[in-house]
C-alpha cells in the first residue's frame, strides 16, 4: 500500500508541476489555440503551423484534468482550445476537420484524414462531458456524421481524403515504406473517439458501430498466430509488411478493455477480453526490456529506440493487465519499473520542458527530434496520469 500511495503522488506531482504547467505556457492569446512548435533548444515558434490533431488532443487533455481536479482554470485552457477548434479547424463549407492550419487560424492542409475526425470527436465529447456545453456535443455527432458518411466502406473505414472527401492517398498514416489504404492505427483511435461519445450519450449507432470495429479487430487485424495486430492493410485488409508495432499492441490492449467496459456487452467482452490479454502478455515477454519497452520489429529486427508515447502507454498496459489479474504481481513490477525509467530518463529537467521525444539505447535522447510538433502533445502522458491516478 506504500508503494502504491508514492507512486500516485508522484505521478500527480509530475501532472501538476510538470505536464500541466507546461501545457499552459504554450496558450496562444493572440491567435488563438496552443503553439504548434518548440525545438530541442526548447525555442517556440509561434508562427508554426498548427495541426489540428495537436489543437483536439490538447483540448481533451484540459477537459479530463478538469474533470479530474475540478478546477476552473482547467476548463477555462480547455475553452480555448475548443474556440479555436470551432473558428479554425472546422471545414464550415465540406464538413469535417482539416489537417492542419496556419499559426493565426487560416487553413494551411485541408485534406480531411479519418484519424483526425476521430480525434475531434474523442475531444468534443470529454469537453461536453466537462463543460456541459451541448454545442460541443451537436459538433461531435456531425464529425460521427461525416465519417460514417464519407469514410465508411463495407469492411472498414477508408481513411484520406481531398477537402471534400475524394480518396486521395494516405501518407499521413502510413510508413515503413508502404502505402497502406487501411492502418491499425486509424481503427484503434475510431474506436477510441467512439467509445468516449458512446460514454457521454449512449447512442445506440455508436455502440453498434463500436461492435462492428471489435469484430474487424478479432477477425482482420488481430493475428493469432503471431499473437499481435497486423499494422498496414490494402482495402481488403491483406497486411502488407512483416512489422510489430510494440506500443500500439500495449496500448489497445486496454483501450479495448476500456471500450469493453464502457460497452458492458459480456458477449462482446468474452470474445475479445482474451485478445487484450494475449496482447499484453506479449508485449511483457518480448519487448519488456532494461527498464522500458522498445519501439517496433520490422521484419524481424527490433528497434530499440525507446519512444515517449510507448512508455506512457506501456505503464497504462501492464496497469490494466495486473487489474485484470492481480495474481500476476510482476506486472504491477513492470508499471514501477518504467515509471521509474520514465521520472529517470525521459522527463526532461530542464525548466520549461517536458519530455523528451525518445532515447536511443544509452539512454540519450535524440538532438533532433522537438519537443512540441503536431504530433508531440499531451495525450498519451497526460492520459497516463490520469488513468493511473484513479487506478492506483
Amino acid at each position: 500500500m506504500q508503494e502504491i500511495n508514492k507512486m500516485k503522488q508522484q505521478i500527480q506531482d509530475h501532472l501538476d508541476k510538470v505536464i500541466l504547467p507546461f501545457w499552459e505556457s504554450l496558450k496562444d492569446d493572440e491567435y488563438g489555440g496552443f503553439y504548434g512548435y518548440m525545438d530541442i533548444d526548447l525555442n517556440v515558434d509561434k508562427k508554426a503551423v498548427k495541426g489540428c490533431i495537436l489543437n483536439n488532443r490538447i483540448l481533451w487533455f484540459f477537459a479530463n484534468a478538469y474533470l479530474n481536479q475540478k478546477r476552473p482554470e482547467l476548463l477555462s485552457y480547455a475553452k480555448h482550445a475548443y474556440e479555436f477548434l470551432k473558428v479554425a479547424c472546422l471545414d464550415k463549407t465540406y464538413g469535417g476537420v482539416y489537417w492542419s492550419v496556419t499559426f493565426d487560424g487560416k487553413p494551411e492542409e485541408d485534406m480531411k484524414h479519418t484519424y483526425n475526425q476521430a480525434f475531434a470527436i474523442y475531444a468534443l465529447s470529454s469537453y461536453y462531458d466537462a463543460s456541459g456545453d451541448k454545442e460541443a456535443l451537436d459538433i461531435a455527432f456531425s464529425n460521427y456524421d461525416v465519417i460514417e458518411a464519407n469514410c465508411k466502406a463495407d469492411k472498414g473505414y477508408l481513411e484520406a481524403f481531398d477537402r471534400n472527401f475524394q480518396p486521395v492517398s494516405n501518407e499521413k498514416l502510413s510508413e515503413n515504406g508502404v502505402m497502406a489504404e487501411k492502418t491499425m492505427n486509424t481503427l484503434l483511435h475510431v474506436f477510441e473517439g467512439y467509445t468516449e461519445l458512446y460514454r457521454v450519450t449512449k447512442d445506440k449507432r455508436v455502440g453498434e458501430n463500436l461492435r462492428w470495429m471489435l469484430d474487424i479487430f478479432a477477425k482482420k487485424v488481430y493475428n493469432p498466430d503471431k499473437k499481435r495486430q497486423e499494422v498496414f492493410f490494402d482495402k481488403d485488409w491483406n497486411t502488407l509488411i512483416d512489422l510489430y508495432s510494440y506500443g500500439h499492441d500495449i496500448e489497445t490492449s486496454w483501450l479495448i478493455d476500456r471500450g469493453l467496459e464502457i460497452l458492458n456487452d459480456p458477449a462482446v467482452t468474452e470474445k475479445l477480453s482474451p485478445i487484450t490479454d494475449t496482447l499484453a502478455e506479449q508485449i511483457y515477454k518480448i519487448a519488456y526490456k532494461d527498464h522500458s519497452v522498445i519501439n517496433e520489429c520490422e521484419r524481424g529486427v527490433d528497434n530499440t529506440t525507446r519512444v515517449w508515447w510507448v512508455q506512457a502507454e506501456s505503464v497504462l498496459g501492464f496497469m490494466n493487465y495486473y487489474q485484470k489479474h492481480p495474481e500476476k504481481t510482476e506486472y504491477f513490477k513492470a508499471v514501477q519499473d518504467i515509471w521509474e525509467y520514465i521520472q529517470t530518463y525521459m522527463v526532461d529537467k530542464r525548466p520549461g520542458s517536458e519530455w523528451f521525444w525518445d532515447l536511443d539505447e544509452n539512454k540519450q535522447p535524440s538532438d533532433k527530434k522537438p519537443i512540441v510538433e503536431p504530433w508531440k502533445c499531451p495525450y498519451h502522458n497526460g492520459r497516463m496520469c490520469f488513468e493511473m491516478i484513479n487506478r492506483l
